[in-house]
């Protein structure tokens, strides 16, 4: 890896693995093997059908710095410009994934396995040997970020709404099948709480047949607009019950509920994730999330829009140091609700600014030049936009030995990155 791709946490020493063995489970894999699954573009631009062997040496050579050469674990599926077609090709190889004995592999359900955090969860828990199973209505997940695993001997995927009941044999589910951003979870409210509800109540339902350990993705909206800053699991929250952004506040504070009457009815295996804001690849550039809107306009070289005057704040964290707190959360003995996000609060005119910041840097690096340097304005603010957002992670520090490893600044860089690649493509 070159020098300036180094990758440095928050203390300054070099990111190599993510994960960690704890509890019994060993989550930890080779950040390069990682980035080859996302880091680049679903297909490799050409200019012409007589270059379709030929790939391009500078993309090639960028894509090795990324991904410590790893590169012949990817499709290299081929874009025509100048006939607008596209030519698939299956992966010549998969990544290789540990050989576990069978005693130690587990056979693990993942809904919602499509998504932005779902995909990445897939990844690593294919990467580490288990079987997985990966349940998905496509609403707003995508084939493409679990694509480069189908056929693979130790994956499947299902085309599935969890609102229907489904039927497997599991020993661990993560449940995190839900539209999560507002434009997805506000396009039909019914649908959100219905998911929530049902979806929850069919994968409980299974977990107790199945005795399997069940893991729900909550969120930080279940504190609404919070009164108690930062915000503890013990605090219960403070939510508009009839607002634009009830049916999934709601929708995940009676999936909770659900969750524990399961536990302490039935005796499930319950562990409650409550997760703030994450950002990283994968993550849908059209969801009116703060973090992509900001690096698409930015890239587009389109003004960068800031609801209200700026001064509001956020906490993000970057998506690898996430499914870390999700696998040690499953493995672990802590069954109470766990918050797992990153402390580091920024203003979102603050925030602004650094993204603006990345994407001159990487356009540098890149030898792009844009014709005028993006400007920042400020919009009117949306309702019940909730204005302190930040968790008190004592209790994941404390239990799962967990805690955010990836700075702010490395993460965007990332992300920059994997969208200044769609948008070579044409994805966006």
């Amino acid at each position: 890896m070159s020098s300036e791709r180094l990758t440095l946490d928050k203390n300054g020493k070099e990111i190599t693995t993510v994960g960690f063995q704890r509890f019994g489970f060993d989550s930890e894999v080779p950040i390069g093997v990682l980035r080859s699954l996302y880091l680049r573009s679903h297909y490799v631009v050409t200019a012409s059908e007589a270059q379709v062997h030929h790939l391009d040496a500078k993309d090639q050579e960028q894509h090795a710095s990324l991904t410590q050469g790893l590169n012949s674990y990817q499709s290299n599926s081929i874009y025509n410009p100048d006939t607008q077609s596209i030519s698939y090709t299956t992966l010549s190889r998969f990544a290789p994934v540990k050989l576990l004995p069978s005693s130690s592999r587990k056979r693990i359900l993942v809904t919602g396995g499509a998504g932005f955090v779902g995909s990445h969860l897939v990844d690593r828990l294919m990467l580490l040997g288990h079987e997985v199973t990966v349940l998905d209505n496509f609403f707003t997940g995508s084939k493409t970020t679990v694509s480069h695993w189908v056929g693979h001997p130790n994956f499947e995927l299902v085309r599935h709404d969890v609102v229907e009941p489904f039927m497997i044999e599991c020993d661990q589910i993560y449940h995190l099948a839900c539209p999560a951003s507002p434009p997805h979870y506000q396009f039909n409210a019914v649908k959100t709480i219905k998911t929530s509800f049902m979806g929850t109540l069919n994968m409980l339902g299974l977990a107790k047949r199945t005795k399997a350990r069940f893991l729900i993705s909550s969120t930080s909206e279940v504190y609404g607009d919070p009164e108690v800053h930062p915000q503890p699991e013990d605090y219960w929250g403070h939510v508009n019950p009839i607002g634009p952004r009830a049916c999934y506040d709601e929708g995940k504070r009676v999936a909770e509920t659900l969750t524990y009457g399961y536990h302490n009815q039935d005796g499930v295996e319950v562990r409650v994730a409550r997760i703030f804001n994450t950002y990283g690849p994968r993550m849908n550039p059209h969801d009116g999330r703060v973090v992509s809107n900001f690096i698409v306009q930015a890239l587009r070289g389109e003004d960068m829009t800031v609801y209200g005057d700026g001064t509001q704040t956020r906490s993000f964290q970057y998506v690898h140091d996430l499914i870390d707190g999700l696998i040690a959360l499953m493995n672990s003995d802590e069954s109470r609700p766990v918050n797992i996000g990153n402390g580091d609060e920024f203003t979102i005119g603050e925030f602004a600014e650094l993204v603006r910041e990345i994407v001159e840097k990487v356009q540098e690096e890149d030898g792009v030049k844009p014709a005028r340097r993006v400007q920042i304005v400020y919009k009117p603010i949306p309702t019940d936009d909730p204005q302190k957002r930040r968790p008190d992670t004592t209790r994941a520090k404390n239990s799962l030995g967990w805690q955010p490893r990836w700075t702010v600044r490395m993460g965007l860089e990332e992300m920059v990155r994997y969208y200044k690649a769609m948008m070579a493509e044409g994805s966006i």
